[in-house]
């Protein structure tokens, strides 16, 4: 059986957490796309972790974890987030990394950098991983598959190619110095080394363990916000975050992807540029940042500071049918219990009207959000894992929710530990 773990939102949801809970059960978690651009943040017996590239699953003994041909495989830092965590205690994993999975390469992280330099203040708030220019290449087909670095006069031959294209765009427009293939040759010649001993035919694999009924957990990166086709376009990634994607990078038919969990906060937050209806400012938004999350709502890859607000219904309930979502995961609901009242976003007022229905882009720049407020708490229920012991109020902003969103919420999280969480639904 395969089910899938993706964002509702703009990421930043508690997707990492979420994985790494129901990992516990699956045989096989696959990373299916985005980059070391964006990290889950995950807290277990084993300590507190960041990872960015490494699937969720790596913490259970029991999962095969693998990074499927949708990744930006950014080699040395896989390596050494792979020895990060074995220094931590943490028993070896088992990973397999896709031979179709695509390299990062050295020249894509200077390009987005000279590309958000030469954007100065019109700059896409790019983490300057070299995500962008990566799915650029895959796209324009003069990417590098894992494979292609075990070919020596394949890669040589391509390098040179690739160099005389790039360094036209790098001392032309960006005037920095030009790209040297041999030197980018010999360094490919070291990460094919690191990547050796996990290279592997995943395909195969995954087909296999299908046909075992082994159980699959498909794992996305940010969420249906930032996707380029469905998200705040331009202000998104450059990778599919929807569910149907994962059947692609892991090469998986799609009639076997039965379970789709759609992973949102108790309120909104959102790293990077792009329209934000709920947004809040001031005093108001820093009081719930610094309540949020398990350290405070700030990037897990960046450290920036991530902008927050109040639920928003209408984003969330698009996100969650975007994804084709079955259920959805309710995360930092503990987060809201020093609130007397709680707005809740529940439709755009744009140009007079208002709607419930999730616009483009430009209309979303002319939102304003229209609020319901609905009674809070007002005590500590982090760590609660009884869903009926949570108090009458926090329940029934619970409830409002589902109805908003109209698909079941079965877990609520009430803390960032693993097992800081309620079932409400079987």
């Amino acid at each position: 059986m395969v089910k899938a773990i993706v964002g509702a939102n703009w990421g930043d949801e508690g997707k990492g957490k979420i994985t790494d809970l129901l990992a516990e059960q699956s045989d096989v978690v696959i990373r299916f796309q985005g980059g070391a651009n964006a990290g889950h943040t995950i807290i277990n017996d084993f300590g507190r972790f960041a990872l960015h590239t490494l699937p969720s699953g790596i913490f259970s003994p029991k999962a095969t974890n693998v990074i499927a041909s949708g990744v930006a495989l950014d080699i040395r830092k896989l390596v050494s987030e792979l020895k990060a965590v074995e220094d931590a205690g943490v028993p070896t994993p088992r990973l397999l990394v896709s031979e179709r999975c695509q390299v990062l390469m050295p020249y894509h992280v200077l390009l987005d950098a000279y590309e958000e330099e030469r954007l100065s203040d019109k700059a896409f708030g790019s983490t300057k991983s070299g995500i962008g220019p990566f799915y650029s290449d895959k796209y324009a087909k003069i990417g590098f598959q894992l494979c292609e670095l075990f070919d020596d006069a394949l890669l040589k031959e391509r390098l040179e190619k690739v160099c005389a294209l790039k360094n036209a765009v790098i001392t032309g427009l960006y005037h920095k110095p030009a790209l040297d293939p041999l030197e980018l040759f010999a360094e490919l010649l070291e990460q094919r080394e690191l990547i050796r001993p996990y290279r592997a035919d995943t395909l195969t694999f995954v087909r296999e363990a299908l046909d075992a009924d082994k159980s699959v957990l498909l794992e996305g990166q940010l969420g249906t916000m930032k996707d380029p086709d469905l998200g705040i376009y331009p202000m998104v990634t450059s990778s599919h975050t929807v569910a149907a994607y994962g059947c692609i990078s892991a090469g998986i038919p799609p009639a076997q992807l039965r379970e789709i969990v759609a992973v949102t906060k108790a309120y909104s937050s959102s790293v990077g540029a792009g329209p934000f209806v709920s947004e809040l400012f001031g005093d108001e938004a820093e009081k719930l940042r610094r309540r949020g999350g398990d350290k405070g709502e700030y990037g897990a890859t960046t450290g920036r500071p991530r902008r927050v607000g109040w639920f928003d219904a209408v984003a969330t309930r698009y996100g969650v049918q975007m994804q084709g979502a079955t259920e959805a995961a309710l995360t930092c609901l503990d987060v809201m219990g020093y609130l007397d009242e709680i707005p809740v976003c529940v439709g755009y007022e744009i140009d007079g009207k208002v709607t419930r229905s999730f616009p483009t882009a430009p209309l979303l720049d002319r939102a304003k959000p229209v609020l319901k407020t609905m009674p809070g708490w007002k005590c500590d229920i982090r760590g609660c894992t009884d869903y009926n012991a949570l108090p009458a109020q926090a329940r029934a902003y619970v409830d409002f929710l589902e109805a908003e969103l109209g698909v079941p919420i079965k877990l609520v999280s009430t803390g960032p530990k693993r097992h800081e969480n309620a079932v409400r639904r079987p």
